[in-house]
């Protein structure tokens, strides 16, 4: 049976590893030099990985593997308007909007099946 400090920092390492996930997708933008380029591709993708394995011991895989990729989408679509004047659409917004939709819906379904359970 999960704790909820446990869910919590699951939940914690999800998004660190869709952070780093975004991080590796925009230092391969962000720099010139070949050599720095990769190495941070790979420092931030073998980050990743290692957080979304952690984020797996204490989640379910869908819940794991949900909040890794809104969280990468996000900052990655953030960060491309901020950093390199990339435009946003409303469409865009709208499923965003979508995702963090799920991820709650999500998030609370499991705590109530939890409950049922105990």
């Amino acid at each position: 049976m999960r704790s909820e400090e446990s869910e919590g920092k699951g939940y914690a390492w999800a998004v660190a590893a869709g952070l780093c996930a975004a991080f590796a997708a925009i230092s391969a933008k962000f720099f010139s030099s070949e050599l720095v380029k990769y190495s941070l591709v790979i420092m931030f993708n073998v980050t990743m990985w290692g957080c979304y394995v952690n984020s797996l011991r204490a989640l379910s895989s869908l819940q794991a593997t949900v909040t890794n990729f809104a969280t990468n989408f996000l900052s990655s679509g953030l960060a491309g308007f901020l950093l390199f004047g990339e435009e946003l659409s409303t469409k865009w917004f709208a499923g965003a909007l979508l995702i963090v939709i799920g991820v709650f819906v999500l998030t609370k379904s499991s705590i109530k099946e939890k409950e049922h359970t105990e």
